[in-house]
C-alpha cells in the first residue's frame, strides 16, 4: 500500500535535525501503510521534507527505498501506488539511464525528469499518489491518479505547505493547529462522509483525481 507525506516549510526549522525529526514524526503516523521501510529526504536550504513508508512489492531489495533521487540528482519523489505499464515506459526512456532497481518507482522518477511532470503523468496507467520535487526549478508537484484510487491530502498550516496520504500525518506536523471545518461536519451529518474536496480540517483539502 505505502504512504507518502511531507512539507514545504521555508524558514520554519532552525536546523536539519529539527526538520528531519518533523518528517519522521509525520511518516511514523503512516506505519500501517508501509511496515517494510521508513525513508526520509530533507533539503534544508528550501525547507522541503519528504517521507515515505514502504510496503515492498516489486524489487524487495534496499534499492527500492524511497524517497528516491534521480540519476542526475535533480528530481526527488515520494510515490505510493502502482504504474501497470512501467516496463513499457522504461523501454521508451533513454538507454543510458543507469538503473539501480527493478521498481516502477524508479521508472516513475526518471520519466518525470525526462518528459516533465505533465507528459509523464499522461503516460502512467495505474493508481498512484506522487510528490515530486524539482531541485533545479524548486517546484513541488503533487499528482493523483485519474480515478482517485490513492488518497492524497494537501494544504497549509501557518506558513507551511503540508501533504500526505492520510490526515493523521499532516496533523503530526509541529505546531499544527488547524481547526475543524464546520462544512465538513455538515457533510458528515447529511451524507455520512466528508465530500470532496473538503477534509475535516480547515485549510486542508483532498487533491482532485
Amino acid at each position: 500500500m505505502c504512504g507518502i507525506t511531507g512539507f514545504w516549510a521555508p524558514h520554519v526549522f532552525t536546523d536539519e535535525g529539527a526538520s528531519l525529526a518533523a518528517v519522521r514524526h509525520m511518516s511514523q503516523r503512516l506505519t500501517h501503510r508501509g511496515p517494510d521501510a521508513d525513508g526520509h529526504w530533507i533539503d534544508d536550504e528550501t525547507g522541503v521534507g519528504l517521507g515515505h513508508r514502504r510496503l515492498s512489492i516489486i524489487d524487495l531489495s534496499p534499492n527500492g527505498v524511497q524517497p528516491m533521487v534521480s540519476a542526475s540528482g535533480r528530481t526527488v519523489i515520494a510515490y505510493n501506488g502502482e504504474v501497470y505499464n512501467f516496463q513499457e515506459i522504461r523501454r521508451a526512456l533513454p538507454k543510458d539511464i543507469p538503473w539501480h532497481s527493478e521498481t516502477d518507482s524508479e521508472v516513475v522518477l526518471e520519466a518525470i525528469e525526462h518528459w516533465g511532470v505533465e507528459e509523464a503523468a499522461q503516460r502512467f496507467n495505474g493508481m498512484f499518489a506522487i510528490a515530486s520535487w524539482d531541485r533545479q526549478s524548486r517546484a513541488l508537484t503533487l499528482i493523483r491518479d485519474r480515478i482517485g484510487i490513492k488518497p492524497l491530502y494537501f494544504g497549509t498550516s501557518g506558513k507551511s505547505l503540508l501533504f500526505g496520504s492520510e490526515l493523521k500525518s499532516l496533523s503530526a506536523f509541529p505546531g499544527f493547529e488547524n481547526g475543524i471545518r464546520p462544512a465538513a461536519i455538515e457533510s458528515v451529518l447529511a451524507l455520512g462522509y466528508v465530500r470532496s474536496p473538503l477534509s475535516i480540517y480547515e485549510g486542508i483539502r483532498k487533491l482532485a483525481p
